[in-house]
């Protein structure tokens, strides 16, 4: 096995709450434990640890419209070696810098399409009408992944879409890798479940795009028949709404906001909760349904995007129609209402997360490294596109 140096560059890393950091964080601590130099090259935020091995975190600015979420001002002095792979994540400063190198200096670039950037327009004051009459997001995609030598979509559904946009490179499928191990150990938190009340939890960013208004909507359903309680991991713009919106079905005592919880403790909530419920419709990979069944937690999703290949419906959990509030209920009272059905799914939900360890996803990615390399050689440079220019002062920087 060749042995690379590879960047991996991101415009959202950890402590970010969100699946591109997860995955991100994961392939790096693999590929370096198979024996690559790996760096990842992200914002820097407030809450980082300036310690974490392998990681150089380039000066920022917050972003108004969007928490936690940070615009980065590259520059090539913040290079820690000269790369050979350059991996970039998002088609946004930091990522558009990485290809804009490995178009400079000849060199493979591979990138990940991981999040279906029209559903995040509404971030982005005035581009969301913009995208409605003139496509501009599935512009800015076409030009930035058409700019790589390898495409990975992370599920079959990511790689249709990727297509629609008329990207034209070689589109690898390679899902997101899961820590179990991770999720294992980390330590129990303090119980967000009241003392005898039924254990359903949701683990995500509380926008509009992740339709959490639907699981609360389930929720007030289940409390019909079963005495639940819902804890909501994570945070956003949306948590008043929603908030709001449970007082308005009178569940506002059946629900806890737990706030964002680092990564190397959120296994301690999956393991303590009975059911997941899931119902965003934006899904690329559905990365905390994945994490959710690796512990052995059922789950009920909506079935779209990503999450359609993140459930073996029947098996490890139950996928509804989108927005159906009231299906999403009664499948979940389905597994609370027969403890041996749910003994069964959770069986099931581990067997089918077991296919995504970290491990084994990182070998997938370096061989399209490895396909990366013998493309770079043989085909012609890409056009040139009218991305950011970025100072010019070569890859060696400070070591």
């Amino acid at each position: 096995m060749r042995l690379y140096r590879i960047g991996l560059f991101t415009d959202t890393y950890l402590p970010g709450p969100n699946g591109v950091a997860t995955s991100v964080y994961l392939l790096k601590r693999e590929l370096r434990r198979m024996g690559h130099e790996a760096w990842v090259l992200a914002p820097e935020m407030p809450d980082a640890d300036p310690r974490e091995e392998g990681v150089v975190r380039v000066p920022s600015v917050p972003y108004p419209f969007f928490e936690n979420q940070r615009l980065a001002m590259p520059s090539s002095r913040y290079l820690p070696t000269e790369f050979e792979i350059f991996h970039t994540h998002t088609p946004l400063f930091i990522g558009i810098w990485g290809a804009r190198l490995a178009y400079r200096h000849r060199l493979p670039h591979v990138s990940t399409f991981h999040t279906h950037l029209e559903k995040y327009a509404h971030y982005i004051p005035g581009v969301a009408t913009l995208n409605k009459y003139v496509g501009i997001m599935q512009k800015v995609c076409q030009a930035f992944y058409n700019r790589a030598d390898v495409v990975i979509a992370p599920t079959e559904p990511v790689k249709r879409l990727a297509e629609s946009y008329e990207i034209e490179r070689e589109i690898k499928v390679i899902p997101t890798g899961i820590d179990t191990d991770l999720l294992e150990a980390a330590p129990d938190p303090a119980s967000p479940w009241p003392s005898g009340k039924r254990r359903l939890l949701h683990v995500g960013r509380l926008g509009k795009e992740k339709s959490v208004d639907v699981v609360i909507r389930a929720l007030a359903e289940i409390r019909h028949h079963v005495d639940a309680h819902l804890a909501l991991v994570g945070m956003g713009p949306e948590q008043q709404e929603l908030a709001r919106l449970a007082r308005q079905l009178g569940v506002e005592e059946c629900l806890t906001f737990v706030g964002p919880v680092p990564y190397e403790k959120i296994g301690g909530y999956y393991r303590m909760a009975e059911l997941f419920l899931f119902a965003s419709e934006t899904e690329t990979q559905g990365l905390v349904i994945w994490e959710a069944q690796a512990v052995g937690l059922p789950v009920v999703a909506v079935g779209a995007g990503g999450t359609l290949q993140g459930v073996d419906d029947g098996r490890s959990g139950y996928l509804v129609p989108p927005g159906d509030y009231q299906a999403m209920a009664a499948q979940a009272l389905r597994l609370l209402q027969d403890e041996n059905l749910r003994q069964r799914f959770s069986q099931g939900a581990r067997r089918f997360a077991d296919q995504r360890t970290a491990r084994r996803v990182a070998e997938q990615i370096v061989a399209v490294y490895d396909e990366a390399s013998r493309l770079v050689q043989v085909e012609p440079r890409r056009l040139t596109l009218p991305f950011p220019r970025f100072p010019q002062s070569g890859l060696t920087g400070p070591r």
